[in-house]
């Protein structure tokens, strides 16, 4: 008998966001938050006024209205925004931005906002097209040599047979259809299909016969025998942004005028975009295309000045195409940017008359717990009961960044001791390396009149 030799792979490099683990809002079927679902803890007033906006979404009722999220630093503001883009669907569009962004672009601030606008916005194309669709019976590759080194071969054509349960057809195809089915590694039993005016080939998968060999790990799924004749009209969607379609636009543009010496410019003039809506409309207009609005999330909105907070205010009322507006701040009463006016939130309050306002509230220490555990098993951190412990009573006395950031530093820690499992010792070590804001400032304080001033 072989003897199997267990291989250890290298551990893979993985980033992991803050809000990776977040699914959704974790409301159950009548819009009531439940305590830890779809990577949410607690927060279940807020999770539940995010779910009825969820709603308004989806019937339609939130034109002219936007979110604003207040609450303290470290009570789940983006992680609400989040929930509400994930709930709209695995189709919808995120965009997430600071308030400050806005001033250190190349371009004028409501150019910027205006482009992020409309890439919270997606244009679903539908499109009616002639193609080749079946599982691959027989495929025969005809390669040629190089013309430009002779040891090795290209594909020159290839000759194929597709079969549906109703049909079967031959095909012979040149050398640019040829080359794709050598890139994508097509081969007998995979289902296919070919542009017919293109010649773009997908592969969707293998076809699911029952008799095939099945392994515990497979990086192709298995899909069902298409059905009628091998060449037929089928419905293509390609999913795009209005930002995506405005470049292609002002692209087709800018190469005209270059053949006349006109300079570019890195803006994306208001013209451009009107034709862009129109080509829009008239597809939604002819059944063409869905229009899919995304979320727009501006953190620190507080940073925005009275410029932006009037841009977002007349997008609100007046713009055809708008995504859903959600502005999140940690600020009370302090002055609007670019003025000397106090007022909530650093915000207009003709824009505040405007949004739907959720508060978040400090976490509990059994919320800060279950947060820390998520967060612990989503970034493989093998915490004891004791160091989860120690983490929750810094991130309740502390803030739960704070805890969340201590999590890999004694990691790190325990694996130098040989250990497999971060002790509380090891969270406490790391705690003397890396210290919060109040043991900063304390330290400040303590050799003030060492610092440069």
């Amino acid at each position: 008998m072989p003897v199997v030799e267990e291989v250890k792979a290298p551990k893979e490099f993985k980033r992991v966001s803050a809000h990776s683990h977040i699914t959704g809002l974790g409301l159950d079927e009548k819009g009531r938050a439940k305590f830890i679902a779809d990577g949410m803890v607690g927060q279940t007033e807020a999770r539940e006024a995010a779910g009825i906006v969820v709603q308004m979404i989806r019937e339609g009722k939130m034109a002219g209205r936007g979110v604003l999220i207040v609450g303290p630093s470290g009570t789940g503001k983006t992680a609400i925004a989040v929930g509400i883009a994930k709930e709209l669907g695995p189709d919808t569009p995120f965009v997430s931005m600071s308030g400050s962004e806005i001033y250190s672009s190349e371009i004028r601030k409501t150019e910027l906002l205006k482009q992020a606008f409309r890439k919270a916005i997606g244009v679903k194309i539908k499109e009616r097209r002639e193609v080749y669709e079946g599982v691959v019976r027989r495929i025969r590759i005809g390669m040629v040599r190089h013309p430009f080194n002779p040891y090795v071969k290209v594909p020159r054509e290839a000759e194929l047979v597709l079969e549906t349960k109703d049909d079967e057809r031959a095909l012979h195809v040149g050398e640019e259809v040829a080359a794709q089915l050598v890139q994508l590694r097509v081969r007998r039993g995979d289902v296919i299909w070919i542009d017919a005016r293109t010649g773009e080939v997908h592969k969707v998968g293998r076809a699911c016969t029952g008799k095939e060999k099945r392994y515990d790990i497979e990086a192709v799924r298995c899909v069902d025998i298409p059905e009628g004749p091998v060449r037929k009209e089928k419905e293509i969607v390609h999913t795009l942004t209005l930002h995506a379609l405005d470049l292609a636009q002002a692209a087709q543009e800018a190469a005209v005028l270059s053949l006349f010496g006109v300079p570019v410019s890195r803006e994306i003039p208001d013209e451009v975009r009107r034709r862009v809506d129109e080509m829009v409309k008239k597809w939604l207009d002819e059944g063409r295309a869905e229009l899919v609005p995304g979320v727009l999330f501006i953190d620190d909105a507080h940073m925005l000045d009275i410029e932006a907070f009037s841009f977002l205010t007349r997008a609100l009322e007046e713009s055809a195409f708008v995504p859903i507006l959600i502005l999140a701040t940690n600020r009370g009463i302090t002055k609007i940017r670019g003025t000397d006016i106090e007022a909530p939130h650093g915000m207009p309050l003709d824009l505040l008359d405007r949004l739907l306002i959720i508060r978040t509230r400090p976490y509990k220490p059994e919320e800060i717990r279950e947060i820390l555990r998520i967060r612990a098993d989503e970034e493989d951190i093998p915490l004891t009961e004791e160091a989860l412990e120690t983490l929750t009573k810094i991130g309740a006395e502390r803030s739960l960044r704070y805890a969340i950031q201590l999590m890999e530093p004694a990691r790190i820690i325990a694996e130098r001791e040989g250990r497999t499992k971060v002790l509380a010792e090891d969270v406490e070590k790391a705690m003397k390396y890396f210290v919060d804001v109040r043991e900063s400032v304390r330290y400040v304080q303590e050799f003030e009149e060492k610092f440069l001033r």
